[in-house]
Formats: C-alpha cells, sequence, structure tokens
C-alpha cells in the first residue's frame, strides 16, 4: 500500500479528475457537522481543494427581508446571483439534486456531503445510541462507523454492527480525525466503488 505522502502527491496531481465524494450521515446530534468540518480543515491543510455539500431537513433562510436579493425572490425571480469581490451566491426557489450539486463541484479534490442518507456514496455513519441501529440497517455503501465515546457496545446497536454484511466495516472513534482522514483517502483513492473516486495511480496495488 502506497504510503499517506505519496497518496497526497497523487492526488493533487489529478486536478482534472472528478472529486471523491464522501458522506457523512447519522441522525441528530451525532457530530456530523463536527466530523464534516474536522475533515475540510485537514484536507485544506494538506493542500487540497474541498466542497461541502448540507441537506437541510427544515426550511433555511440565507437571505434577509429588505435586502436586494431577498427583493428580487419577491419578485418572482426563479433563479437570483450576488457576486462580491469575495464571494458568490445563488438562490433557487427549488431544491437541487446532490447530483446537480455535485457537478458545479467538479474542480473539487474532494466534496463531503453532509446527509442524503438515501444517496448511493461511501458513507461515515456516526452512531451515538441504542436507536441508531434502524439507521444502519436502512444505510447502502458504509464506509466506516464513527463511535461516539461510551457508546452502547453490548445492545441491539452492537448487535446489528456484528452482522455478517457489516461485521467487516471499520470502526473510528469520533474523535479520531486523522486515522478517519488517512483511511478515507487510502480507501476511495485507490479503488473503493465511489462512482466519483479517483483512479489508481500507474502500478498501483
Amino acid at each position: 500500500m502506497p504510503d499517506q505522502n505519496s497518496i497526497i502527491s497523487e492526488q493533487l496531481d489529478n486536478r482534472k479528475r472528478l472529486p471523491v465524494v464522501i458522506q457523512v450521515v447519522g441522525y441528530k446530534k451525532t457530530g456530523k457537522t463536527t466530523m464534516v468540518c474536522r475533515l475540510t480543515e485537514l484536507l485544506k491543510q494538506a493542500g487540497f481543494t474541498v466542497g461541502t455539500i448540507k441537506h437541510d431537513a427544515h426550511e433555511f433562510e440565507m437571505d434577509k427581508p429588505a435586502t436586494d436579493t431577498w427583493l428580487h425572490q419577491s419578485a418572482g425571480a426563479d433563479v437570483t446571483a450576488i457576486v462580491s469581490s469575495t464571494r458568490t451566491a445563488i438562490l433557487k426557489k427549488k431544491p437541487d439534486s446532490l447530483e446537480a450539486l455535485l457537478s458545479g463541484m467538479d474542480s473539487c479534490h474532494y466534496v463531503i456531503v453532509e446527509g442524503f442518507k438515501q444517496a448511493d456514496y461511501p458513507k461515515l455513519v456516526m452512531l451515538r445510541r441504542e436507536e441508531d441501529a434502524s439507521l444502519v440497517l436502512a444505510l447502502s455503501n458504509p464506509l466506516a462507523f464513527i463511535i461516539w465515546p461510551n457508546w452502547p457496545a453490548d445492545g441491539p446497536l452492537a448487535e446489528v454492527l456484528e452482522t455478517t454484511r457489516l461485521s467487516s466495516v471499520p470502526r473510528f472513534s469520533r474523535d479520531d480525525h486523522a486515522s478517519i482522514l488517512a483511511f478515507i483517502q487510502q480507501s476511495l483513492a485507490y479503488g473503493h466503488k465511489s462512482p466519483l473516486a479517483f483512479d489508481p495511480p500507474h502500478g498501483a496495488c
């Protein structure tokens, strides 16, 4: 297996490839946003470009009444864009699919998706409580289970994780972000079934 430096070097050389996509999924208050932020910070420190996508179960608001963009939308605009010297934002009156959002991030090395449980990209599954067992059984393509300290190690959740289908899925402590990222890079950059994974370098095992 190539060392971590060669993985980073190879991925940085593949700027024209589609990004590696990783999902972070879990029920409420399981640390999804914290995990997305820590992985993003580590990837940026290593020199990668990173996109993030958040699925919101509520009606979020990114605009304020009486601003110019709010007035544009109130007037009936279907799509409104605003650009400054440092940022760009686009507001639409309809939800985009995950695939449409990903297509706008094809210049990134990595895209980290928070939520979209029904999608089929490799997933970090955040586990904290017994009721998380139902989530584990419903998900496709788990890459790793992220375990909280003092998680219920002898109840229904533990039993689900020991089933034949899931017993080989790696587990990591919630706070071991460096090890989680190293595992993501080795798994997804070297042939994991992610539909948007980097190709392995020539001669890699």
